[in-house]
């Protein structure tokens, strides 16, 4: 249940609702608002009574949530959710592109990766410091020296960096050395690494798991928001089905739902939705066509050479298409 509180309501009066929630056996979460105060209910199993809260000074209504997610939902927070990670906006009308290697490479290269997708008209770069790899035996990635590697990228370049956390151990040293902390699709509901980073803060670009439904991944989502972080958007990035043509089968569909059911923005990683490189930019071009906020690319100046997912990362210059196609699909009239 929502408790949408009156334009004129004290800070009292707001406290005194919560405190009536407390005694009620659930917990109130405020719910930031452009033109007004609200506070959720959560911790309930079913339909609350809201009778006595409907009452109290300062309230205007008791709104019912029907979704088991709550501070994602659009019945909680109607407005689009924006958010700024150093001046580059994720969620607003812009298309957010981020680009750049699967992995941290070798300083000199991934710098010249950097400074290439910036010159193609990349807004943000994205390359793992930590890669939890399906095999034991994979590239695992460059861990601390990493970590190095991408603060001088955003030195150098002046883009915002997006990598991988992996766990709780690390969470705090990745959190230090970039501007956005990706939750793979292996950790989606790995709670514990949820909850350490609701509370450091940083804004989280939280993945679809391998096999999770829509709901599964909100409420993933709703454990960062309930936690006290409220710089959450969300990204697509394929799941696994029957198929032996692609790696993942890339799920655009969730792409026009979520944004009815969540105020977070939607992002859309082309890359492992389909595995592929030569199929990546027409599902780049399908994904914006959708409706998603941004993409998720994985972009190399020699990808052939790439340290992990060779198979699946684009050159520059095909980048560069894409950049034109999302400038075109902008002119477009919104579905």
């Amino acid at each position: 249940m929502l408790i949408i509180m009156r334009k004129d309501s004290t800070s009292e009066q707001c406290h005194g609702v919560e405190e009536a929630i407390r005694r009620m056996g659930f917990t109130p979460l405020r719910v930031p608002g452009a033109d007004r105060t609200a506070v959720c209910i959560t911790g309930n199993k079913g339909p609350v009574d809201s009778s006595l809260l409907s009452q109290m000074p300062g309230v205007l209504e008791c709104i019912p949530v029907t979704k088991p997610y709550k501070l994602v939902s659009r019945e909680v927070h109607p407005e689009d959710t924006v958010l700024d990670v150093a001046g580059v906006r994720i969620g607003g009308p812009e298309v957010t592109l981020i680009a750049g290697p699967c992995s941290v490479e070798t300083e000199s290269r991934t710098l010249e990766v950097a400074r290439r997708v910036k010159e193609g008209g990349a807004h943000m770069f994205r390359a793992g410091a930590f890669k939890p790899r399906t095999s034991p035996y994979s590239f695992q990635g460059l861990g601390e020296e990493g970590l190095v590697t991408l603060r001088r990228v955003r030195e150098d370049t002046g883009l915002p960096v997006v990598t991988e956390v992996i766990d709780t151990d690390s969470a705090e040293a990745v959190a230090e050395s970039v501007d956005v902390l990706q939750v793979g699709a292996r950790n989606m509901q790995n709670f514990s690494l949820l909850k350490k980073l609701a509370e450091l803060g940083k804004p989280v670009l939280l993945k679809r798991g391998i096999a999770a439904t829509v709901d599964e991944w909100l409420m993933a989502a709703e454990y960062l928001l309930a936690g006290g972080n409220h710089r959450v958007a969300l990204c697509e990035r394929g799941v696994r089905t029957f198929n032996n043509h692609s790696r993942n089968t890339l799920d655009l569909n969730v792409v026009p739902l979520v944004r009815d059911l969540s105020h977070l923005p939607v992002l859309v990683d082309p890359s492992h939705g389909v595995g592929v490189r030569e199929r990546v930019r027409p599902l780049a071009r399908a994904a914006l066509a959708a409706g998603a906020h941004g993409l998720l690319m994985e972009v190399h100046t020699h990808p052939e050479t790439s340290y992990s997912d060779a198979g699946q990362t684009i050159d520059v210059e095909t980048f560069r298409g894409i950049v034109r196609d999302a400038e075109l699909l902008r002119t477009l009239e919104p579905l």
